[in-house]
C-alpha cells in the first residue's frame, strides 16, 4: 500500500526552520513597500495592497516570540499569503516546496504552544521542522483586531481619489 504525502512550504523564521501546508499558501511574494499607518506596530508591521485591498502583514517570528519585530527585513525576505485569510507572514526566506511521507509527520500536542499553532513536526532527515497551522497562528482577539484595522486602512485607502 502506498503512503500518502503532504506538501509543505519551508519557511526560515529568526534561523528557526518552520513549515506551511501548501494547500493553505495562495502566493509567496518579494518583500515589497507596505503601508505602515500610526496604529500598527510589534508585529503588525503594515498592510500590502492587493488590488486596491489592503492585506495585513505580520512579522511571523515577533508574532511567535522568536525575535523583536523587524522592519525593514532581510535581502531575501518575503510575504507568504494565506489561502483564504486575508493575512500576509513577513518569513525570513520562503526556502522550498517539500512533499513529506504520512510516516514523517508526527502530531504536536495543542497544549506546547500558544493557540495550538504548531500542528506537526516534520521530519526531514536529521532535523525537526515545526509545521504552522495557520489558521491558529493568531488568537481570536487578535484576528477581530487585526481585521478592524484592515477595515480602517480600506476606509482610508477608499478615500483617496483615484490617481490620473
Amino acid at each position: 500500500m502506498a503512503s500518502s504525502v503532504t506538501a509543505y512550504l519551508l519557511l526560515d523564521v529568526a534561523g528557526t526552520p518552520c513549515a506551511l501546508p501548501r494547500a493553505a499558501v495562495a502566493e509567496v511574494l518579494p518583500l515589497p513597500d507596505l503601508h505602515a499607518p500610526p496604529a500598527t506596530g510589534g508585529w503588525l508591521i503594515g498592510f500590502l495592497n492587493l488590488g486596491g485591498r489592503p492585506i495585513p502583514a505580520i512579522d511571523l517570528a515577533s508574532l511567535l516570540g522568536l525575535r523583536p519585530a523587524q522592519r525593514p527585513a532581510g535581502l531575501y525576505a518575503h510575504l507568504v499569503l494565506v489561502r483564504g485569510e486575508a493575512v500576509a507572514y513577513l518569513v525570513d526566506r520562503a526556502a522550498d516546496l517539500v512533499t513529506v511521507a504520512e510516516a514523517a509527520i508526527r502530531p504536536a500536542g495543542e497544549a506546547g504552544t500558544l493557540n495550538g499553532c504548531v500542528a506537526a513536526e516534520l521530519v526531514l532527515g536529521e532535523r525537526l521542522v515545526h509545521a504552522l497551522a495557520p489558521e491558529r497562528l493568531l488568537t481570536a482577539q487578535e484576528q477581530a483586531r487585526v481585521a478592524a484595522l484592515a477595515r480602517v486602512a480600506a476606509e482610508r485607502l477608499a478615500a483617496l481619489p483615484e490617481s490620473a
